[in-house]
């Protein structure tokens, strides 16, 4: 069950196991002769509920994770798009560079720059 609110609902003589909800709420409904076995349906999502002679059995326990409404396919492919295209130009300056200066040359330089102990610009320390 995922994003379901019962109202003035009767549930008797019921039989609810493993039972996973993301939310789901039950709102002036009546619970009568009622097992909840194994769900995670808490005291929170019960709105003006009666239960009578109901048994709550296993209850789960911890933080349940919820994907239902938040993640989607398709923002998770977007954004993993922009993070490609947010490093593209690097890219294309870098290719542009090797193939005019040569990759030995950048190499040697680069580690010729480590090796004086210029550290990189977000270490370095202004002085006010």
């Amino acid at each position: 069950m995922k994003s379901v609110t019962f109202e003035d609902s009767l549930f008797e003589d019921c039989y609810f196991e493993d039972i996973t909800s993301s939310n789901t709420f039950f709102k002036n409904c009546t619970f009568i002769s009622t097992v909840f076995y194994n769900t995670d349906l808490f005291e929170y999502k019960f709105i003006n509920s009666r239960v009578l002679n109901s048994t709550f059995l296993h209850n789960k326990e911890g933080c349940q994770l919820d994907f239902s409404d938040d993640n989607n396919a398709y923002m998770i492919y977007f954004v993993s798009f922009l993070g490609t295209l947010a490093v593209l130009p690097g890219n294309i300056v870098s290719a542009l560079l090797m193939d005019k200066i040569g990759r030995l040359r950048m190499l040697g330089g680069h580690l010729g720059r480590v090796g004086l102990g210029d550290p990189p610009a977000q270490t370095r320390l202004s002085t006010f």
